[in-house]
């Protein structure tokens, strides 16, 4: 069993945070998932019809991570929050990237809902999970630069386990080694939301979307709550 922590200083300074954990053990990720590839065309087809847009930088979904980047002294439009950065790619190109599946359904839901998400393979997570400030003797390999070694800088908010950090910036970048591939059978997905008060209930739709995808193709599936009121949960 894995826990997922928010330490005390990031609850604090961002108390109406509420992250959406879903669990999914025995995926089978190399048969067919064809409600993740509707989703995903229907995504595509509703933007050519110009019937749907991702949210961009002037919507406060975004806008909200925007703020928390600078606040811990990220450039938001060098370094985008990945919703954002996905999102964009999604209006310029018209399309949204096949991965495999369980990335291919975490990203539809995602840029659906204007919500960021990433996802672990805890077969390869050390230990509990925690989301707190960096204090810059962390070393973080990014997703697809498996000989690429970064420091986070003092004060950056990272999710970490006992060895290495597993996402910079909050939700830039997952790191290489828990990347989620159609081989990983025991996964966690995240979805974040900032202001909890105003877009709980779209968090709670999204994740329960996100559990319907996942639960058609796994062993177990279950959605946990983390944030300020509950600091932990257990996966």
């Amino acid at each position: 069993m894995t826990a997922f922590r928010i330490t005390p200083a990031v609850a604090n300074a961002f108390p109406d945070t509420l992250i959406a954990v879903v669990t999914a053990s025995g995926l089978r990720g190399r048969e067919p998932w064809p409600d993740t590839a509707a989703a995903l065309d229907d995504l595509e087809q509703q933007l050519a019809a110009g019937t749907w847009t991702p949210a961009d930088e002037s919507d406060p979904r975004i806008e909200a991570w925007h703020t928390a980047y600078r606040s811990f002294g990220t450039n938001p439009r060098r370094i985008r929050p990945s919703v954002d950065a996905l999102g964009r790619r999604m209006a310029k190109k018209g399309t949204l990237p096949r991965i495999n599946p369980a990335v291919d359904s975490y990203n539809a839901v995602s840029v659906h809902h204007g919500l960021p998400a990433g996802a672990f393979d805890l077969d390869h997570v050390t230990g509990d999970v925690e989301i707190r400030y960096a204090d810059g003797t962390e070393e973080f390999t990014p997703l697809g630069e498996p000989d690429t070694t970064e420091n986070p800088k003092p004060g950056e908010i990272i999710y970490t386990d006992t060895t290495g950090v597993l996402t910079r910036h909050w939700n830039h970048r997952d790191a290489h080694h828990t990347r989620v591939t159609e081989d990983s059978t025991r996964v966690a997905f995240v979805l974040e939301t900032l202001h909890a008060s105003r877009d709980g209930h779209l968090l709670k739709i999204a994740a329960e979307e996100l559990h319907g995808l996942l639960m058609l193709h796994a062993e177990q599936t279950r959605v946990h709550y983390l944030g300020p009121e509950h600091p932990e949960v257990t996966a």
